[in-house]
């Protein structure tokens, strides 16, 4: 069985490939342009970054908010067996970098497909979900050749009708009314101290939000836009479909409660 371990980024087993297959735009979260395929500037030999340690200060917030979900270690790892980029003929190369976005989101649905299998209200869909696990498990282990044709939007969408079940039966077992805003436009919002228990915020802009003290237990956050939102002490315990990328770009404090599988960044701030 598929484990949250193995669904986190081993940058020692990779060949820096978002370094270098993935482009960014000189920005509030890039210092300048980089187009896919290029090898950042500030990745060593040694495929390790030369600036790890301060990637905030030297304006590469965006690489501190990423996440491969370890598509890194098995595209480089198992789909070319080891065989790195900067070595290999520069076709290897190319199929690589276009083959890494494609195994990212497959081991992204993993990670949901995971969690949903941790869930005791989901138990009703259980065996549908662990079919589906182990059906894009198989895929990840796919050649080259087959992983670059794959399609993976159609996959997506027969996850995602699991994953809105799981999260229908999940959100049931909470008391009251739950709110359902899924996709809403909440930028900006003073959703400070709110009661968001079992809140469907699937897809939500809440980019710059204040929920300082809000309580977002049981909520589902899948794809839910947390840049720069204000966690000050709000409980997530219980949140679901959250994931370690959404949380790094958020802001929050020691008193801030998280689900047990994920971490406390370190650029937040004490209580």
């Amino acid at each position: 069985m598929q484990d949250h371990i193995a669904l986190r980024g081993d940058c020692a087993n990779c060949f820096g490939l978002c370094c270098v297959a993935l482009p960014f735009a000189a920005s509030a979260d890039f210092a300048v342009d980089k187009p896919a395929g290029k090898p950042c500037a500030n990745l060593r030999d040694d495929h390790r970054c030369g600036i790890h340690a301060r990637l905030r200060d030297k304006g590469f917030t965006g690489c501190t908010v990423y996440d491969c979900f370890g598509a890194g270690q098995k595209v480089s790892q198992v789909t070319f067996g080891g065989q790195d980029w900067r070595t290999g003929p520069r076709e290897h190369a190319r199929r690589m970098f276009d083959v890494f976005p494609v195994v990212r989101q497959l081991h992204e649905l993993l990670w949901y497909l995971t969690e949903a299998l941790t869930l005791p209200a989901a138990r009703p869909v259980h065996a549908d979900l662990r079919r589906m696990l182990e059906r894009t498990q198989e895929l990840t282990l796919g050649t080259a050749e087959e992983l670059a044709a794959l399609d993976v939007p159609r996959h997506r969408q027969e996850v995602n009708v699991l994953l809105l079940r799981t999260s229908e039966l999940v959100r049931a077992g909470t008391r009251g009314k739950k709110k359902d805003r899924r996709g809403a436009d909440l930028m900006g919002a003073g959703l400070k101290g709110a009661d968001l228990r079992g809140a469907n915020l699937r897809g939500a802009y809440l980019i710059a939000a204040d929920l300082t003290g809000a309580d977002l237990r049981d909520a589902d956050l899948i794809g839910a836009d947390l840049r720069d939102t204000d966690l000050t002490d709000a409980d997530l315990t219980g949140a679901f479909f959250l994931t370690q990328p959404q949380l790094n770009a958020a802001r929050g404090s020691a008193g801030t409660r998280l689900p047990g599988v994920l971490t406390r960044p370190g650029h937040w701030t004490g209580p």
